[in-house]
């Protein structure tokens, strides 16, 4: 099942040049530009917790992607490079075309390259681990807001849900 599946996602995914050995060994060897500081965030998301049965793989693969650099672009991180862990209870070469579909579309409008993760048998879950790039003492800490900051937020709260 996981080098099938590995082939097929391996075949659809754009790189970048800093992208040295991606998917496909052990491990990706990335080469980050000179005085960056690397911002990572990772999430999970699980059927019938973060989606119900049934749901689109194409909306899936957004999602799952879209949490992410959601949480880079908190930081103030451009990103870079991310990883995919998937768990499917069988091969389903149609899900996962789906599935690639969501998640390739937008990463291709942020740049990002998936570069590596993981395939495994299992209940449906997803885990995305993104890597950004922020200038050294740029990147937006929770710990550094004060009263009077602004907030701002894209979309309706919630409707990741």
């Amino acid at each position: 099942m996981e080098f099938g599946l590995i082939e097929r996602i391996r075949a659809r995914v754009a790189t970048r040049d800093d992208v040295v050995l991606g998917i496909g060994d052990d491990a990706a060897l990335l080469q980050p530009p000179p005085g960056a500081q690397l911002a990572i965030a990772t999430d999970t998301l699980n059927v019938g917790v973060h989606f119900p049965p049934g749901t689109a793989a194409a909306d899936i693969g957004w999602k799952a992607l879209a949490v992410n650099l959601s949480d880079l672009a908190a930081m103030g991180a451009e990103p870079a490079w991310c990883t995919l862990s998937l768990s499917l209870p069988e091969p389903d070469p149609s899900w996962l075309d789906g599935f690639l579909d969501g998640f390739l579309d937008l990463a291709a409008r942020h740049r990002i390259a998936l570069v590596g993760g993981d395939t495994t048998r299992g209940p449906l879950s997803v885990c995305v681990t993104v890597h950004g790039l922020v200038a050294p003492g740029r990147a937006l800490r929770r710990d550094g807001a004060v009263a009077g900051d602004d907030i701002w937020v894209s979309g309706g709260l919630g409707d990741a849900a």
